[in-house]
């Protein structure tokens, strides 16, 4: 077998095969072309002229944060101010707070400024040992800025060497100058901007709000007919704030993931499990808005509806840049184990994003993409809170 390099010596948590964490204790990886093309014990791995030792270290796939909106501009530390003295973000929100506030800088910048403002913020995660991200629009709300965010987005990965999942959210809030016209904002920014952005390549799914405060099941339902039409991945904002039966809209179009999901109900449950949906936690929002109410882990638990992690990265409800932090959150918050934590950030990451097949476990045929990590024990990743484990990420079977 021909191989371009062997990582060896390494302790690997494929998450993968049916062991706690798949683990391998002294195993090894071979590459070729950037991929996986064997794994196993490193006393039968292949021969190979580039052999590195990774001195018992831990290695698990890269990191991957499945629902982020890191790309905005301007700031919304008053909102984190009047939460603490007890206003609801719903009425931050029907004040013109919330995702509102932020349109007015969004739309003051260009693409350029806006991918360099979230290189900063893209920064820790990395050092984290992220891999893949999801990125959505949502902050401009109207064609051009969308636009100008999707753009951004896509040069972030360009820049960074991280795979990204560029995400149309142009339904994400009503705009002050549709205020009291949410079909006529469908109608004449919406649905253009999902068929301009499928057109140039500028997108790999929709997503939208579907709330009480921001739009219908009936509003969501037209633009995710855009989408399917356009070949556009779904996603969804479901059940946060309340119970719009999200989880079973999401399911209806097969999404690839329903996000937050705090009000969901049995019945979505039962949906999602049938269309594979991957249920998406979002402690961060969860702590951030000071909830009370949980997304039921274990009835999804029950079901057999896999659970992704992520940090909902956002500079109003979610000012979170650690993926570490947030599958914390997701154990002590939410009730996960530790190892559904791990998945959640990695191999049902992948799977929010539709990626199982590329990334996300340590399997032949996959990409290369590691975190090699500087612990004793695999939980010490999720223990601890503000640690800095990494020691690298190989990324397509190089160092990155």
């Amino acid at each position: 077998m021909r191989v371009d390099r062997v990582f060896t010596k390494a302790r690997l948590a494929t998450m993968a095969g049916n062991t706690p964490y798949g683990v391998i204790d002294d195993g090894a990886i071979a590459i070729r072309d950037g991929r996986i093309v064997w794994i196993g014990d490193a006393s039968d791995a292949p021969d190979c002229d580039d052999v590195e030792a990774l001195e018992g270290r831990w290695v698990t796939p890269a990191l991957v944060d499945c629902h982020t909106h890191i790309v905005f501009a301007g700031d919304r530390s008053n909102e984190f101010e009047k939460r603490l003295a007890g206003v609801s973000y719903e009425t931050i929100a029907r004040e013109g707070g919330g995702i509102v506030s932020t349109v007015k800088a969004v739309r003051a910048a260009g693409a350029a400024d806006l991918a360099a403002s979230a290189l900063s913020r893209l920064d820790p995660l990395i050092q984290e040992g992220l891999g893949t991200i999801e990125i959505k629009t949502g902050y401009g709300l109207n064609f051009e800025s969308e636009l100008n965010m999707l753009k951004a987005i896509r040069s972030l990965g360009l820049v960074t060497g991280l795979r990204v999942q560029s995400t149309l959210l142009a339904a994400h809030a009503i705009p002050p100058e549709y205020a009291g016209k949410a079909d006529a904002y469908i109608d004449d920014v919406c649905i253009p901007l999902v068929r301009e952005a499928a057109r140039e390549g500028l997108a790999d799914a929709v997503d939208a709000y579907c709330e009480g405060i921001a739009f219908s099941p009936e509003q969501t339902r037209r633009v995710f007919d855009a989408a399917k039409e356009a070949g556009l991945a779904i996603k969804l904002h479901a059940d946060q704030l309340s119970d719009l039966g999200g989880a079973s809209l999401a399911a209806d179009y097969g999404a690839l993931s329903a996000d937050h999901l705090e009000y969901t109900t049995k019945a979505g449950i039962v949906d999602m499990s049938r269309s594979g949906t991957v249920a998406v936690l979002l402690p961060g929002a969860f702590y951030m808005l000071n909830e009370t109410r949980k997304p039921p882990v274990e009835a999804m638990r029950k079901a057999g509806v896999p659970m992704a992690v992520a940090t909902d990265a956002n500079p109003g409800t979610s000012p979170i840049l650690s993926l570490l932090t947030s599958a914390n959150m997701a154990c002590t918050l939410f009730g996960l184990t530790v190892e559904e934590a791990l998945a959640g950030i990695t191999r049902e990451g992948a799977r929010a994003l539709g990626f199982q097949n590329e990334i996300g476990t340590l399997e032949v045929g996959k990409r290369c993409d590691l975190a090699v990590w500087d612990v004793d024990h695999l939980p010490q990743l999720i223990q601890w809170v503000g640690a800095r484990p990494l020691h690298g990420r190989v990324l397509s079977g190089e160092w990155a």
